[in-house]
Order: structure tokens, then sequence, then C-alpha cells
């Protein structure tokens, strides 16, 4: 790890820079609210961490939040980051765009960071990487049972309250409390199987170079299994969306404005390209 962990390259900070100032210049009449956290005394890591995230910002999180919430999971993110052992093996930007993001999903944002560390902490720091991302979903497996529904997801704190959540907010869970020990996770998540009229999501989760599946409160002795495996290998999209503009080097759908948008198939199946030609009866295109 070098001294700054939350660095960029001139371009990439300077396309931060703008989106920066343009969340700023929307959200004008919550200046005091959102924006009074930068006239504290801040450290480079901070300062660069909060205008990574205010950039990539939701506009409805600029409405319904305040910066000191946003100050404090930078500031948590950091402290936890010196304190884990494989804190100094994670590079920047799998650092930026996998354990500094404060949402998983389109869940309510709480202060949950510290809080699911604490929990934590003591159950994994003696292991490596992989054990403890194993112990962290049998942690989870204790805190919540699947039930099926589809409202606005559960935030991470919420599912532990009610010890019930779907596919989606198991994974929130998991994906939350993996990066409140600066474990780098991302949600995946096939909008269709190939064989079935349903769909699921589940867990990536890095540990010294490699990413990694498994099943969200789903505990295996092992990683890289779970129930899903085979599904998966037939599965026409698994798609993971990554706040930033995030330069891969996996498989980029879509690189929206705001965030990036990942095929992550080739970790479960066997691909290569295709191309399809559309023509009319008169060989047009259509």
């Amino acid at each position: 790890m070098t001294d700054s962990i939350v660095n960029f390259d001139e371009n990439y900070q300077s396309i931060i820079e703008e989106k920066f100032q343009h969340k700023r210049k929307l959200a004008s009449a919550r200046e005091k609210a959102l924006f009074h956290i930068f006239d504290e005394e801040l450290t480079k890591d901070e300062e660069s961490a909060l205008k990574f995230l205010y950039a990539y910002i939701p506009l409805y999180d600029l409405a319904d939040y305040d910066g000191s919430l946003f100050l404090s999971h930078v500031r948590e993110t950091l402290r936890i980051l010196k304190l884990v052992p494989w804190g100094s093996r994670i590079p920047p930007s799998i650092f930026i765009h996998f354990v500094l993001p404060y949402r998983a999903n389109n869940e309510y944002i709480e202060n949950y960071r510290g809080v699911l560390f604490k929990e934590l902490f003591d159950r994994v720091k003696d292991l490596s990487m992989i054990d403890a991302i194993l112990e962290v979903n049998h942690w989870c497996h204790e805190k919540a049972t699947y039930i099926a529904c589809d409202p606005r997801t559960s935030s991470p704190l919420s599912v532990i309250r009610r010890a019930l959540g779907r596919c989606g907010e198991e994974s929130t869970l998991a994906v939350s409390a993996l990066r409140s020990l600066c474990i780098p996770a991302r949600q995946c998540y096939t909008p269709r199987w190939a064989h079935c009229d349903s769909n699921h999501a589940w867990v990536e989760a890095w540990a010294d170079g490699k990413w990694y599946f498994f099943g969200a409160c789903e505990p295996d002795a092992r990683l890289n299994n779970g129930w899903f495996r085979d599904p998966a290998r037939r599965a026409m999209l698994v798609n993971a969306r990554v706040s930033g503009n995030y330069p891969g080097p996996e498989e980029i759908t879509l690189a929206n404005e705001w965030h990036t948008e990942l095929n992550l198939l080739s970790n479960y199946a066997p691909v290569k390209k295709v191309t399809v030609k559309i023509e009319d009866i008169s060989g047009n295109p259509v």
C-alpha cells in the first residue's frame, strides 16, 4: 500500500473533480448540510475519498443525508484499513471501488461500518483473507434467514433486526459486512436464469489478487461453491454495478456517466463473443 490509498491518475482525478463540482451545484440548496465537512481539517485520503463518494453519489442521497454521515463512513473505513492484517495488500483501485462505497444496492443508508467491524473483527483478525470471508458468511447466516419478498432493499442493520431477507438483502448484508473489514466485495446479479423464469443475487469477494464467489448467508466449507454454481454456468449475464468510472479488467457492458456495469459471466463459465447480424427479407439491417 502506498502512503495514500485513495489516489487516482491525473485523468481520473480531473473527472472526479468535475463531477464533484457538478453535484455541489445541483445540491446548492443543501450546501451547509452536505458540504460543511470540507471546512474541517481533512487528511489527503479523507478529502479524496469524500470527493469520490460525492462525485458519484445518487441524487436521492444528496436530498436525504447529511455530510457528517459520509465523513464518519470515510474515517471509519480508513481507520479499519490500518487495523486489518490484509490492509496493506489491497490495491488502491480495488479499495476505492469495492471497499470505500457506502452502498451495495439501493438500501437505506445507515452508519453501519463501525458497528459491523466491532461485531466481526475478533472473529477474523487471526485468519487469512479467504478464511475471513468464509467466517463473515457464517456470521451473516447467524443473522439472517431467507424470505421471498421484493420491496426496496433493506439496510444491513435492518436485515439483522428482522433476521429475514431475500437474496438481494442477504447479499447486501454480506457485502457490507466484508467491506466493514476492508475486504473488497461486490454484489452479483443474474436478471434471468437460462433454465427458469427467475433471478438471483450473490456475492464476490476479493482475496490476495483473486475474486471468489459464495452464496450470501449460505455458509460453506470453501469458496466458489454453492447451489447456484452450476446454474450460473448457464446464466445469460452475471451483472455487477460499480460506483465510479471503473476501468476493469472485467468486461464492461455499460460505462455510464455515474457508474460502471460489469459482466462477470467468465468467472462462472467458458465464454466467447458471438456477432449476430439481423436482416430483413431484402437483406437490409434491422
